[in-house]
């Protein structure tokens, strides 16, 4: 049986990470490459990525980078058959990409309702599919979908929101159970309240800050460098058995009323 340090070693895997400019798509692939994996960095904006991948190569990472929108399903195709068929294997791929609008319900405005599915749950499917597409052939593959602690719970302002990420949960079940026999594990992260730029707006609401330390049992925001363990072991041997399911690293919100 392989010791404890190589069921977490991603050496010789490649990730590749959507959304991954900034925020927590940054910093899974700064934890990604930190394994041992080579990342691969998304997002549709070439400046922010290109900043991106210099900030991981000062420090000694040797990330490539992959634009193309999420959005898109041809484009995801084809960026990702592109990059298989030029430069090798895709083994990991971590779906982040995703955008937050805060509206009342009775007035949320139907062109961002449908903003929204495209990039929280439609990317999901279309760079899901295109990389197991490969991953099946080999017979191996992590796939890491972000969901969200609105996975399992609501707010007021955000209901289409919550529904994105509730549809995360169930295509991460989905995937594990068309694939799993394919040797993919497919299986998803729910982040808490974690201080990031898609919730500026809110870090900056003393109100809300202040709800939200009572809230939690943790009495906090959660750091994005949080997130790294979570997903280093769903990409790992180590959780070679774990299929479908959704992580919480969300400080105990979820657990207490």
């Amino acid at each position: 049986m392989p010791g404890t340090s190589t069921l977490f070693d991603l050496s010789g895997r490649r990730a590749l990470i959507t959304g991954s400019s900034q925020g927590i798509g940054f910093a899974l692939a700064r934890g990604l490459a930190g394994a041992g994996a080579e990342v691969v960095l998304n997002g549709r904006d070439v400046g922010r990525l290109e900043a991106a991948a210099d900030a991981l190569r000062e420090e000694g990472h040797a990330p490539l980078t992959l634009p193309f929108d999420v959005t898109d399903h041809e484009a995801v195709r084809d960026a990702i058959d592109g990059m298989e068929q030029a430069t090798g294997a895709i083994d990991i791929l971590v779906n982040n990409a995703g955008m937050q609008h805060r509206a009342p319900l009775e007035d949320f405005p139907p062109d961002r309702f449908e903003a929204l599915l495209q990039t929280n749950i439609a990317s999901v499917y279309h760079a899901g599919q295109a990389a197991a597409r490969h991953m099946i052939g080999r017979g191996r593959g992590w796939i890491v979908n972000i969901a969200s602690v609105q996975t399992a719970l609501a707010r007021p302002g955000i209901a289409p929101y919550t529904a994105t990420k509730g549809a995360v949960a169930n295509l991460t079940k989905g995937m594990a159970t068309d694939w799993a026999r394919h040797g993919l594990t497919c299986n998803a992260i729910a982040p808490g309240y974690f201080d990031t730029p898609l919730n500026a707006a809110l870090v900056n609401d003393p109100e809300f800050c202040g709800w939200l330390e009572k809230r939690t049992p943790a009495g906090r925001w959660g750091r994005v460098e949080e997130l790294v363990g979570a997903c280093v072991f769903l990409c790992s041997d180590a959780a070679s058995f774990v299929n479908g399911q959704v992580l919480f690293v969300d400080g105990g919100i979820t657990a207490s009323l």
